[in-house]
């Protein structure tokens, strides 16, 4: 049977201070007036049934993300203890499904993705689902339109079956502009969107070989649950790309390979501001709440305070511009990954600015 697993545990922190710790991205009403998730929680029922969705996320998060998917079933909600990235998040998911269903096939979403148009998305997730085969992985690859330097890269080789996947080389992490202006010319190169499917007995027999120290832990979390809040804060924090991905791809599992699904859709991971600037962006400036711009170019402004506070903006070019009720952020768009530093930085004054 196929089961489709949303991973929703992020932090958002290069979307602080809109994303807080009681209130992530993933949980903020953004596209149209609805969550991230909720739009990932669509995206999961245009391939497999709602019995077949589950929400991999934080604990502390779980009645806001129960409130916000009545349709999800409570035993589907996979609750976090403590984040530890990917790797983790995915094992634990697949090894927990795969418990209930033996012959399962998984594919991996994540809630921070807007796909457009839904029927696209559905067609070719439902290829990769049907691709997952006892030796094969599947990720998801995004022709890319210019040399995004935030995406990771998968560098792709010939067709390899039907609806046009094809082989993936290798995984690449986020390039150098350069690089990036390299991959984009040379044509075989996609974006990474972040989106799995597998087998579970072949993802979980893959981790275990390369993975050993977290695959042994979670496999006792999840046939005692009673365990998990003792071991699964001791998990290594990785990523399922670094772990299990790029290695496959490096032919470091014989016999098992890798083929990514062509996503022929509009795609954005709505990871930072810039990504949130151009969803939002009907016209510059992208505003948003009791906002006055004036002669402003690009960026992005924003006011989400709850006070009743105007924000005046006038006279600016490519500035993201947030206020919230305690905290102000105004950063040049050019700065908008070292808005993770400045969260870690206000975090030194009070809790209470994260």
């Amino acid at each position: 049977m196929d089961h489709v697993v949303i991973m929703a545990g992020g932090a958002g922190t290069r979307l602080w201070p809109l994303s807080r710790v009681g209130r992530p991205k993933q949980l903020l009403p953004v596209v149209g007036g609805r969550s991230l998730l909720q739009v990932a929680f669509e995206r999961a029922l245009s391939v497999v049934e709602p019995s077949a969705v589950y929400v991999c996320a934080a604990r502390r998060h779980q009645d806001l993300i129960l409130e916000q998917l009545p349709g999800l079933s409570p035993d589907n909600l996979l609750a976090e203890p403590a984040g530890r990235d990917s790797m983790a998040a995915v094992t634990w998911s697949v090894a927990a499904i795969a418990r209930r269903d033996a012959g399962a096939v998984v594919g991996i979403l994540t809630a921070d993705h807007v796909i457009t148009p839904l029927g696209a998305f559905a067609a070719a997730f439902s290829t990769g689902l049907a691709a997952a085969g006892e030796h094969t992985l599947v990720t998801f690859g995004v022709r890319p339109t210019s040399p995004h330097t935030g995406y990771g890269y998968l560098h792709v080789g010939e067709v390899a079956g039907p609806g046009g996947t094809v082989a993936v080389r290798r995984f690449a992490e986020k390039p150098s502009a350069d690089l990036a202006r390299t991959y984009l010319a040379a044509g075989d190169w996609w974006w990474n969107s972040g989106m799995f499917a597998f087998r579970a007995a072949t993802f979980l027999a893959v981790a275990r070989t390369l993975a050993p120290d977290i695959t042994a832990p979670i496999d006792e979390a999840v046939a005692d649950p009673a365990r998990l809040d003792a071991v699964y804060p001791q998990v290594r924090r990785t990523s399922v790309d670094y772990a299990v991905m790029e290695p496959v791809s490096q032919g470091r599992v014989p016999g098992v390979g890798i083929v990514a699904v062509p996503l022929e859709a509009q795609w954005a991971d709505i990871g930072g501001y810039a990504a949130l600037a151009d969803l939002m962006r009907t016209e510059a400036p992208a505003e948003g709440g009791s906002v006055i711009a004036r002669d402003v170019t690009g960026g992005l402004v924003l006011n989400r305070s709850t006070t009743g506070r105007l924000l005046v903006v006038a006279g600016v070019e490519d500035l993201i511009v947030v206020e919230d009720d305690d905290v102000t952020l105004v950063v040049p768009m050019s700065q908008a990954e070292s808005i993770k530093h400045l969260a870690e930085a206000a975090r030194e004054k009070g809790e209470r600015y994260v």
